[in-house]
């Protein structure tokens, strides 16, 4: 149906331009020239980050999904209620399957969870707890592009449909919370990466690439089925 294909047309228009941005780096070396960056942070370095700089993370990042940010929210405990401080973190939006060998947890898959289904809590929690960085897959709202302004943030997306080639990047679990309450998926879970691949796609100077290919995507949704007028 045109509803359908409308839907569908952002989403397409956006991958593709992410390949395409890909290929242009790799034509020009970029990826070698990419920048690196630990975590947590000390300062503000996110703030010179832009949209469409590729990066390569290190240290640790922190798992957040549904259940992580509901809690966080809602019940709003103190930084000195988590098992690990959250200020200068990057959060990932992410479930991953997880297996434990012994009294040790290894990640086998930990690819991005649509980040707009927590959309609703993220310019709080990333106020409230000093938030970094956000990774995931999609992009976020207005009111987060905000608080990535507010907070020196941004927000980085990574690769969809390569789980497995992302935990390879993860080198060890440091520690879990709310593991029994909310599950393997939903826990927030603390670990320690190396060289783990992403692109800014919305920065703390207000740019989104999502809003941008948004608006494109209309213009060419609008032509593929020959209405007059633009879309905003």
């Amino acid at each position: 149906s045109q509803d359908r294909r409308k839907s569908q047309t952002p989403c397409i228009l956006f991958c593709r331009y992410i390949f395409w941005l890909l290929g242009k780096q790799k034509r020009n070396t970029a990826l070698v020239n990419a920048k690196k960056i630990c975590f947590p942070l000390s300062g503000n370095e996110t703030a010179d980050l832009n949209v469409g700089d590729t990066v390569f993370i290190s240290g640790k990042l922190v798992t957040a999904r549904d259940k992580a940010h509901q809690f966080l929210f809602n019940e709003r405990p103190g930084i000195k209620d988590l098992p690990f401080d959250l200020k200068g973190s990057l959060i990932y939006h992410c479930g991953p399957i997880v297996k434990k060998i012994g009294s040790e947890y290894r990640i086998v898959a930990c690819g991005p969870t649509t980040s707009a289904r927590v959309d609703m809590y993220e310019w709080w929690v990333m106020q409230e707890y000093g938030i970094s960085a956000i990774m995931g897959k999609g992009g976020m709202g207005g009111r987060t592009l905000e608080a990535l302004a507010k907070c020196g943030g941004v927000y980085l997306h990574t690769i969809g449909g390569a789980a497995a080639f992302l935990a390879e990047k993860v080198t060890g679990v440091i520690d879990v919370f709310k593991l029994e309450e909310f599950g393997i998926p939903e826990a927030m879970w603390l670990m320690e990466v190396e060289d783990f691949p992403a692109i800014v796609t919305m920065d703390s100077h207000g740019k989104s690439l999502h809003e941008a290919v948004r608006k494109e995507s209309e213009k060419a949704y609008l032509r593929l089925i020959g209405l007059p007028g633009q879309m905003t």
